[in-house]
């Protein structure tokens, strides 16, 4: 049965006196039985710490960490009931992909037939049965990473824990690799928490997401939650790919008027910022539209084509259709979707328009 997970207000300090760094601030976090959390924030953030912190490598400064209603600060992490996939495999490089699928069982003791029906199990779940007698000089990136995987789930443990398991394969496999661990972890219903700095695999794979920046949870929701409603600026552009556009300027009475003077739609009265996903402006004629640039790159991805327009107030970047007939240098309007826009304030935090 999975296992909840409550992370209380967990503190990380390192360094002593003067020279004390804290990375992780009064971190608060509960994920449901069968959750599948993603952290995610750039590299110095303090996700990698957290799952430490969680799989009992590194003991928190403070706070409390409960799996399964148990407080397990303090204990260690062979009696968690926890099991991790590296970025690195981890495989033992002598055994064959059984052996290494079934090392964890063999030592607490499992009996052989149980173990062996474990890894059997474990192999059809993954679909390579015809690759236990390998050894993981045998396999390619892809296959090693599905036998830590096996590993892992031959244990029935408690929690899952990922740390960055796909940085170390091309992009193609990671795509299927994606793909394969949210299938598993449909099939085992194993709570879960998964490293990365990816924000297309937080998308992707997660139940919710928790966006970190210095050490600080910025923001926890549903994929959706984070992508449509960010609750600042720094959330709005780390999630979304491209980018989210950020134009400077002030509301006031006559409406939201951008750096260089233009004025574009009615907006909250404090408002400092005006955010527009790509896929929320559109491209028109320049000749009578409120909103005006130049054309300064144009880049096609195969299923849209991205068009960045120099204006007075930002650089903005366009989701458009295959084929479109902007070109570099082209004078064009552009056309927002007012019902789509953000706005925040001079801090940078979202108002609730």
């Amino acid at each position: 049965m999975a296992s909840s997970l409550d992370i209380k207000g967990i503190n990380k300090r390192f360094g002593k006196g003067d020279k004390q760094v804290e990375v992780l601030k009064s971190i608060d976090v509960t994920v449901a039985p069968g959750e599948f959390l993603i952290l995610v924030g750039p590299s110095g953030c303090g996700k990698s710490t957290l799952l430490n912190i969680i799989a009992g490598l590194e003991e928190p400064s403070g706070g409390e960490l409960c799996i399964g209603g148990r407080n397990v600060v303090g204990v260690p992490p062979a009696q968690r009931d926890i099991a991790m996939v590296f970025q690195s495999y981890a495989l033992y490089p002598t055994m064959t992909v059984a052996d290494n699928i079934g090392f964890a069982l063999e030592m607490r003791n499992v009996p052989k037939a149980e173990r062996q029906q474990r890894i059997n199990e474990v192999a059809r779940m993954l679909q390579m049965e015809h690759l236990l007698d390998r050894k993981p000089s045998q396999l390619s990136g892809g296959q090693r990473q599905r036998v830590a995987m096996g590993r892992a789930l031959a244990r029935k443990p408690q929690l899952f824990l990922f740390d960055e398991p796909l940085s170390n394969l091309d992009a193609k496999l990671r795509v299927e690799m994606r793909a394969e661990i949210k299938r598993l972890h449909q099939l085992s219903g194993i709570t879960s928490v998964y490293v990365t700095h990816d924000q297309i695999e937080a998308m992707t794979l997660g139940s919710r997401i928790a966006v970190m920046k210095g050490g600080v949870l910025q923001q926890l929701g549903t994929p959706d939650d984070i992508y449509n409603r960010p609750v600042n600026t720094y959330v709005a552009t780390f999630i979304g790919s491209p980018t989210m556009n950020l134009v400077a300027g002030q509301g006031g009475a006559q409406g939201f008027v951008a750096v260089g003077g233009t004025v574009l739609a009615p907006a909250p009265g404090a408002t400092q910022t005006l955010g527009l996903r790509p896929e929320h402006v559109a491209l028109t004629d320049a000749q009578g539209a409120a909103w005006v640039g130049e054309v300064s790159v144009v880049e096609p991805t195969g299923a849209d084509t991205y068009v960045v327009v120099k204006t007075e107030a930002a650089n903005v970047t366009v989701r458009t259709a295959p084929g479109t007939p902007a070109r570099p240098g082209q004078h064009v309007g552009l056309a927002p979707q007012w019902s789509h826009a953000h706005w925040f304030d001079a801090q940078g935090d979202r108002l609730s328009a």
